[in-house]
């Protein structure tokens, strides 16, 4: 039966999308993939062996405009390059509108799966929990990510991203594009960076929220998905990003923790001077039937990127 829904939602995404598909021609200046940051461990029985470990991967695609778009969910980058039905997902759609994108996999994530700590896998039956954590039908019984969605993992994540923000290779004007769990890394790479090459966060259904050590609130109540709580200092630095939005679909309504949780985070950003916005997609923008990652929503990413004056070119800084 599940399946029958679901090949059901595909076949009518596929015919809605047949009027949808056109998109500008992309043309990109380069394009491949690179690594950042990392640790290189070294063969105590033989130190002529290393392994080069717990880096990310990211793959480049840099059109004109001035702002980068990462895109980076907590499972797969594949989430961003396609929709549910095959039709064009969030890369290619960014890609037709000039703005340089970037897909990301975090320290043993996807490409850059190789980690300097044992790691074990069993396998679980879980197609019907993701059939409704991704929103394509009723409610089941569901399941995270196991051992890799851990304290540690969320906190690898975010320092490494905080020194790839530094480092300049994905610009210096960057807004952070994210699913799920990769809401709470990039809020906590955000907190960790020390520079200001950050300049935005838009989250889809974020799992997990970071918030400042002056409020009393205990962390880590579920493992994996916070609330982390960092500085006050440091959660500060949220504040002087650009603007933040966290997005929601129309199946969530105000009483889901984690939509009380990101209230609560944007109050607490603007309060120190910052610009965060919850946008309710049903209440606030009249968008129905959203699954999880959130593909029929790029214009309202357009609108937030225009309103915030992050879609500028690069050429217009030299006029």
């Amino acid at each position: 039966m599940l399946s029958q829904l679901f090949f059901s939602f595909l076949l009518l995404q596929a015919i809605q999308a047949k009027t949808k598909d056109d998109i500008a021609p992309i043309v990109l200046s380069r394009t491949g993939g690179f690594e950042i940051g990392g640790k290189v461990l070294v063969n105590p029985a033989n130190p002529n062996q290393t392994l080069s470990c717990d880096h990310d991967i990211s793959s480049p695609s840099p059109p004109p405009r001035r702002t980068s778009l990462l895109m980076w969910h907590s499972s797969s980058t594949q989430v961003f390059q396609n929709r549910w039905d095959g039709g064009p997902g969030y890369k290619d759609l960014f890609l037709s509108r000039n703005y340089p994108v970037y897909l990301w996999d975090g320290p043993r994530v996807g490409r850059a799966n190789w980690a300097r700590v044992p790691l074990s896998y069993t396998p679980a039956y879980r197609d019907q929990g993701n059939f409704v954590a991704w929103n394509f039908g009723p409610r089941l019984r569901a399941r995270g990510y196991d051992e890799f969605d851990t304290d540690e993992n969320v906190w690898l994540h975010g320092d490494v991203m905080a020194v790839a923000a530094d480092s300049g290779k994905l610009g210096t004007d960057l807004e952070y594009l994210t699913n799920s769990a990769g809401g709470l890394r990039a809020q906590l790479a955000t907190t960790r960076a020390n520079g200001t090459n950050i300049k935005g966060i838009v989250t889809y259904e974020s799992i997990g929220y970071v918030f400042p050590d002056n409020i009393g609130l205990k962390p880590n109540t579920v493992p994996g998905f916070g609330p982390f709580v960092v500085p006050v200092e440091e959660f500060k630095k949220l504040a002087n990003v650009t603007a933040i939005q966290f997005v929601r679909g129309d199946h969530r309504d105000e009483t889901f923790e984690y939509v009380k949780q990101s209230r609560q985070v944007a109050a607490l950003i603007n309060q120190y001077g910052g610009n965060a916005e919850v946008v309710m997609l049903g209440k606030d923008k009249g968008l129905k039937g959203s699954t999880h990652i959130a593909f029929a929503v790029a214009g309202v990413l357009d609108e937030f990127l225009e309103r915030n004056g992050l879609d500028g070119y690069t050429d217009e800084d030299e006029e």
